[in-house]
């Protein structure tokens, strides 16, 4: 595997992904397009001004949909900003957000941004609430979320497992298995083999496994069941 900077990107066909950063602690943004739907996965902080260099209003006019993996900020930071330009634009379709069940950060931001413009929101704006059953097909995708396994500090020191999924992406024989922030677990493992692209974390910084992350180990041997993988929020 060569030593990958950010972008990162994959395409197959007019099926291809581009993640503009994975900084642990600091910022997620992912962009993925399917013929022409497009998606954002995890908008963290610089999301807006990544996909405005990148694709341009037009493009992220056209954005129907974003899956959340979990509620930490460096994985949606960005929100706010994203659906605040929307509104400003003048977007005039559908948006709907998807979040783990139980992701309390995404109902409060999007609670809040309700609030804030409710007589100026010029789309409509939906929030799901998935889970691990939940496999739908959105235009002309099919996304498979699975959970995963990972946690948190509280304020006395001891950890929390909190709301997470990683996300199977289909589209024309072509499957992305995105795992988002993960410690090893059995499921990420069953959906990244065999994938076209795997995008695996590899956010634990020593050898020993915790329950939090993954090894750099840990996360290879996941990314190497696939036909192609990215390591992605490695500490730089």
């Amino acid at each position: 595997m060569k030593e990958q900077k950010y972008p990162l990107s994959w395409k197959k066909d007019d099926f291809s992904i581009k993640i503009f950063c994975s900084i642990p602690n600091i910022a997620t943004g992912i962009f993925l397009k399917s013929g022409k739907t497009n998606f954002v996965i995890d908008p963290g902080d610089g999301i807006l001004r990544d996909l405005n260099t990148k694709i341009g209003t037009k493009q992220i006019l056209g954005i129907s949909d974003i899956f959340v993996t979990h509620g930490h900020h460096d994985h949606i930071g960005g929100v706010w900003s994203l659906l605040t330009y929307l509104r400003v634009m003048r977007k005039g379709s559908p948006l709907t957000i998807h979040h783990p069940k139980g992701c309390v950060e995404i109902e409060s931001i999007l609670n809040a941004f309700e609030r804030v413009y409710a007589k100026s929101i010029s789309y409509e704006l939906t929030l799901r609430s998935i889970d691990e059953t939940t496999s739908f097909t959105q235009n002309n995708v099919l996304i498979k979320p699975f959970r995963v396994v990972h946690k948190e500090f509280l304020s006395d020191g001891s950890k929390r497992e909190v709301p997470a999924l990683g996300y199977n992406f289909s589209y024309k024989d072509k499957t992305i298995c995105y795992g988002g922030d993960t410690a090893y677990c059995d499921e990420l493992v069953n959906h990244a083999r065999n994938a076209d692209l795997a995008i695996i974390e590899a956010g634990h910084e020593d050898d020993e496994p915790d329950d939090m992350h993954m090894t750099l180990k840990e996360a290879k041997s996941i990314g190497e069941s696939a036909k192609q993988y990215f390591l992605v929020h490695v500490p730089e």
